[in-house]
Parts: structure tokens; C-alpha cells; sequence
């Protein structure tokens, strides 16, 4: 059998990363020292690594982040509520593989979008499935469900998603139907997965912003009391920014 014989097996064999490696050698072999064990490893080892990182790149599309974020890039201070050791326990996913949820709290702007979308991203570089969606989005989907008759497989699906991010909780008042939907969604996903949620509202102040008195306890029974809170404090990014584009604006026209 010859080599391209070889290569056209590997590939309906669907082992693209190996082919790549066996054609780069065609013309660039590897050293003549190396052994057959070595050689083999590095095939084995480059069609791991390509597949992992496909399905990686695959699960952060599946993940749907509003922004492109990671662990690395967090912004920690703590005068800001984020401590660089705080932020790195998070950075493992223990508290995913301990079924924990995580909360962060702040005025709008101060970052936790991206801190969210951050630990989104952490989640599937270490192999889980992920969700980013804000609360008013996540309501709406679930009454159309309901409608078409998908409510039973779209809570499936959420409650198979590792890590639930839920951003802008509370961003406007619930009406019952959504507030009973949500506490479906927690009730699957409460000791199987974990949630993130992002608010404006400190988590004292869920039972008056969820209006239902029962509701809100089982909510609240069933996000808060296992999850991480951070507080984020600050100006708004999104103002600083906003203030930073004027000044340079200014000083441009002031040079022209």
C-alpha cells in the first residue's frame, strides 16, 4: 500500500489532523533519530489536540457569549470587589463541578456582562456546555415554547447546560407566568448544574423586585444560598468610555 493509499483511508476515516502531519512530512521529515513510539505519539498527540480544540471552538459558538471574554483579561482590584484569588479559584470550574452558582452584582456598566461571559468562556475551554442569555430574552423564548408546544424540550435542554449564564436578572418587573417559568428552569438545574446570574438588584432585595412572596423564596432558596456573590462597584465603563471618545475627540478637533 502506498502512502497516498494510507492518507486516503485516514481521511475517510476522518483523521484530517494526522493527514495534515503524514503531508508535512512528506516534505519535511522528522528527525532521522526518532523512533516509531515518538513518531506515532506525535501523530496521536497532534489529532487529539486538533479535535479538542474543534470542540472547544464549537461549544463557545454553542455558548453564544454577547462578547468576546476570558479569566485572563478580568479586570481584578479589589476597591473594584473582584480579588485576583477569587477570581482564579473561579478561573478551575470547581464550583462547576460542585454544582455552585455565581452571582454578580453591580450598578450598570461596572463589568459584570464580561465578568459573566469570562467564566462562560472558562467553562468550555475545561470541557462543559454553556448558555449566555439575558432574563428578559430567556422569558420571552420560554412563552413561545410554551406555545409551540417545545416548553418540555427547551427545559430539557437548559437543564442539561453545565453552566447557565443569566444576565440582566431583574432588568424589569416579571410578570407571574415568568416568574413561575424561571423557577422551572432553577428547579431542573438546582444541585445538577450551575447558574450565573447578573443584577442591579442585591440579592436582599430579590423578594420585593420578584413581587411573589412564595415564588420568590423558592427562587431565591434555590440560586443564592449555594452561590458566590460578588459585588462589583465603580463608574460605568460604558461612561468612561463615553468621556475618554469626547476628550479625544475635542483635542483632535483642537489640533485640526
Amino acid at each position: 500500500m502506498t502512502i497516498e493509499e494510507t492518507i486516503q483511508q485516514l481521511i475517510e476515516l476522518k483523521l484530517m489532523a494526522t493527514v495534515a502531519m503524514l503531508r508535512e512530512w512528506l516534505t519535511s521529515p522528522p528527525p532521522s533519530d526518532t523512533t516509531f513510539e515518538e513518531r506515532l505519539a506525535l501523530l496521536v498527540d497532534r489529532e487529539v489536540t486538533e479535535r479538542r480544540n474543534r470542540l472547544i471552538a464549537r461549544r463557545l459558538r454553542d455558548a453564544k457569549l454577547p462578547m468576546p471574554a476570558c479569566v485572563e483579561d478580568v479586570w481584578c482590584d479589589r476597591a473594584r470587589g473582584v480579588d485576583k484569588s477569587v477570581v482564579r479559584t473561579l478561573a478551575t470550574c470547581q464550583w462547576v463541578r460542585g454544582k455552585q452558582n455565581v452571582i454578580a452584582v453591580g450598578k450598570t456598566g461596572v463589568g459584570k456582562s464580561y465578568f459573566a461571559a469570562a467564566l462562560a468562556h472558562a467553562a468550555c475551554r475545561q470541557g462543559y456546555r454553556a448558555l449566555c442569555i439575558r432574563a428578559p430574552r430567556l422569558v420571552h423564548q420560554l412563552a413561545i415554547a410554551r406555545a409551540d408546544g417545545s416548553y418540555a424540550k427547551f427545559l430539557d435542554h437548559l437543564a442539561r447546560t453545565h453552566v447557565l449564564v443569566i444576565d440582566d436578572f431583574l432588568i424589569a418587573p416579571m410578570k407571574d407566568t415568568e416568574r413561575r417559568d424561571l423557577l422551572e428552569v432553577l428547579e431542573d438545574r438546582y444541585g445538577q448544574t450551575s447558574t450565573v446570574i447578573t443584577t442591579q438588584v442585591p440579592t436582599k432585595g430579590w423578594y420585593d423586585a420578584l413581587g411573589e412572596p412564595l415564588v420568590a423564596d423558592a427562587i431565591c432558596d434555590r440560586t443564592v444560598h449555594n452561590a458566590h456573590v460578588i459585588s462589583l462597584k465603580g463608574e460605568s465603563g460604558r461612561k468612561k468610555k463615553g468621556m475618554n471618545t469626547e476628550g479625544t475627540e475635542t483635542k483632535e478637533n483642537e489640533n485640526q
